[in-house]
C-alpha cells in the first residue's frame, strides 16, 4: 500500500508540474503583442556608398562612426489592435562606432496627426521591447534622447527622392554618377540575409538633421531606398 501511495503521489505531482509548465507557456504566449510593418525605408548615413555596416558589420565612414537619418513610410501596419497604416516617421541616429557596439543616441520624429496610442506602439516596436527583427537587435544599442512631432513629406521618385521633416532636417537622394560621362549610374544591392532590408536601391545622398541634442549630416554619402516587411509574428 505504501508503494502504491507513493506512486499515486508522484503521479499527481508530475501532472501538476506538467500543467504548471503548460500554463506558463500559455501565459507567455498570451502576453506577446503582435506587430507588423510594411512600407518604404529612406536610409541616409555618413558611410561611403553601400554602407559597410550592411556587409561587414562596421561603418566605412571617415571617422568610424554611424550617423544616420532614417525615414519610414508605413504603407500598412498594426500593433495588436492599433492601426499604424499610413504613418510617416523618422529617426535621427548617432552611434560613435559600430552599431553593435552600442552607446548610440536616437531621436524619434512623428507627425502631429499620430495618436498617443500609435506613438506608444511605435516606441515599443522601435526600442525592441516587443521583439522582432530588426528592432530587437537595434533597439538595445541606443538610448532615446527625445521625441519630436512635425510635418513629414516625401518628394521625388526612386533614388531621387527627398525625405523632409519640417524644422528638423532632410535627406536628398540622387543616383550614383558615371565619373566619365556624368550620367546616372544605377546600382541595386541584393542582401538575401539582410535583417533590415533585402533589396535596396543604392545612391548618393546629402542629409542633415538636428533635434533634442542629436545632430547628424553628411554630403554625397550613402543613401539606400528599400522596401521593408518587419514583424515579430
Amino acid at each position: 500500500m505504501r508503494s502504491s501511495s507513493r506512486e499515486w503521489t508522484f503521479c499527481k505531482l508530475w501532472i501538476l508540474w506538467v500543467r504548471w509548465i503548460e500554463g506558463g507557456h500559455m501565459a507567455a504566449k498570451t502576453k506577446i503583442t503582435r506587430w507588423t510593418l510594411k512600407g518604404r525605408g529612406f536610409e541616409f548615413c555618413n558611410c561611403d556608398f553601400g554602407c559597410g555596416c550592411n556587409f561587414g558589420g562596421f561603418p566605412n565612414s571617415s571617422d568610424g562612426s554611424c550617423r544616420a537619418l532614417v525615414g519610414l513610410e508605413i504603407k500598412s501596419g498594426s500593433c495588436s489592435k492599433i492601426n499604424l497604416s499610413g504613418l510617416k516617421c523618422a529617426a535621427i541616429l548617432d552611434w560613435p562606432k559600430a552599431i553593435h557596439e552600442g552607446h548610440g543616441r536616437c531621436v524619434f520624429v512623428v507627425e502631429p496627426t499620430a495618436t498617443e496610442k500609435q506613438i506608444e506602439a511605435l516606441g515599443q516596436i522601435f526600442t525592441g521591447k516587443l521583439g522582432g527583427m530588426p528592432w530587437e537587435l537595434l533597439g538595445p544599442t541606443y538610448e532615446v534622447a527625445g521625441l519630436v512631432k512635425t510635418k513629414i513629406t516625401i518628394e521625388g521618385k526612386g533614388t531621387k527622392s527627398v525625405f523632409k521633416a519640417e524644422g528638423i532636417g532632410e535627406g536628398r537622394g540622387d543616383t550614383l554618377k558615371n565619373p566619365v560621362t556624368g550620367e546616372d549610374h544605377v546600382v541595386n544591392v541584393d542582401l538575401p540575409d539582410g535583417f533590415i532590408w533585402k533589396k535596396g536601391q543604392c545612391g548618393q545622398g546629402t542629409f542633415s538633421a538636428k533635434a533634442a541634442g542629436v545632430s547628424v549630416g553628411a554630403e554625397k554619402s550613402n543613401w539606400i531606398l528599400y522596401n521593408f516587411n518587419w514583424t515579430n509574428g
